[in-house]
């Protein structure tokens, strides 16, 4: 039976957008190896954080909200730690609950990209 996840990670800094591209493509290509099917994503830019790590003051964040078995979870967050390029990371299962509210707060984004500007 697989489950729906929720993981946002945070990639370096010092990444060009290049790299920070093929970084979030490698763990997409992870979870379809994975038997698992990637939902949504999204790119929440370069953000600060709320604290230093690894001596970083920012990071680019990223959102992927994925289906895949239970098991899985522990083999992606073990290339999370693997990979020098990720600083933190945080996977939760979504409950009904919080599968209703990620689909309202996208359906909003939607809608407020799709609004023309008044000018």
């Amino acid at each position: 039976m697989t489950n729906r996840y929720e993981t946002v990670f945070i990639l370096t800094p010092v990444l060009s957008e290049d790299q920070t591209k093929e970084t979030v493509k490698k763990f997409k290509d992870l979870i379809k190896a994975g038997d698992g099917k990637v939902r949504h994503e999204e790119s929440w830019g370069m953000r600060k954080l709320a604290y230093p790590i690894q001596k970083k003051s920012t990071g680019f964040y990223h959102l992927i909200e994925f289906e895949s078995e239970a098991a899985f979870v522990a083999k992606l967050e073990t290339e999370y730690r693997r990979d020098e390029r990720i600083i933190r990371f945080l996977t939760v299962a979504m409950d009904k609950h919080h599968l209703a509210f990620a689909e309202k707060r996208r359906n909003k984004a939607k809608k407020e990209n799709a609004e023309p500007a008044n000018a």
